[in-house]
């Protein structure tokens, strides 16, 4: 099987499962958007799966993105590029450049950074608030306590406006829990776009009303 073959088989399983746990849920498969996590892959399966038709991409790094996305965006007028990995205040400006989407929006400086980043460059990314759902130490993330305040700073103080939020539960926990928390801090605050669910749990997220599911080794293949 050549690798644009393999992949499109992936990414036909993938959104088929989507469909199925939408429905399940009694949602709308369309109501559910598949991020291709491209992040470290290598070119010929990011050039695979573009031939699939595939649109929508989470990178981690600016510096990797930019890299990777620079000459694609000129071929490709409907890609659409989110940031899901920390970003550092110091590349604001790089990042509301190049994305269409800031999901990783957890802290005062940063929210400072991007404000000033979109007044000088006239454009403003969707940005959807990190909560650390698990309070781990070693991850990005609002705490769920602060999420509210936070929100409601980064609109007042900050005059950006919020799409959603974005979690990445616990390893060594069950996401449902986590789901639903996101949506519940989602919900009092009037945010449609919950990014949450990842190639184990994508279907879990769903039935808690993931709007967007981020995969990448089960739509790429596993990495080198």
């Amino acid at each position: 099987m050549d690798l644009i073959t393999e992949i499109a088989a992936n990414r036909a399983a993938i959104l088929a499962r989507i469909a199925d746990a939408a429905r399940a849920a009694k949602r709308a498969p369309a109501d559910v958007a598949l991020v291709a996590v491209s992040k470290l892959q290598p070119d010929e399966r990011v050039e695979a799966m573009l031939a699939t038709g595939q649109r929508l991409y989470g990178e981690n790094r600016v510096q990797e993105a930019q890299a990777r996305w620079t000459e694609r965006r000129a071929r490709f007028s409907d890609l659409k590029l989110r940031l899901i990995g920390p970003l550092q205040s110091n590349k604001a400006e790089d990042a509301v450049a190049l994305f269409d989407a800031i999901d990783s929006l957890d802290r005062a400086k940063l929210a400072k950074a991007l404000a000033d980043a979109v007044q000088k460059l006239g454009r403003c990314p969707e940005l959807l608030v990190q909560v650390n759902t698990g309070e781990e130490p070693q991850k990005a993330g609002v705490a769920p306590a602060e999420a509210d305040g936070f929100i409601k700073a980064v609109r007042k103080e900050y005059g950006l406006p919020v799409a959603g939020l974005m979690c990445i539960p616990p390893v060594d926990e069950e996401p449902a829990m986590h789901f639903a928390l996101l949506a519940k801090i989602a919900a009092r605050n009037g945010l449609p776009t919950l990014s949450m669910g990842m190639s184990e749990d994508f279907e879990t997220a769903i039935r808690f009303g993931a709007t967007q599911v981020r995969v990448g080794s089960a739509l790429f293949g596993n990495r080198a």
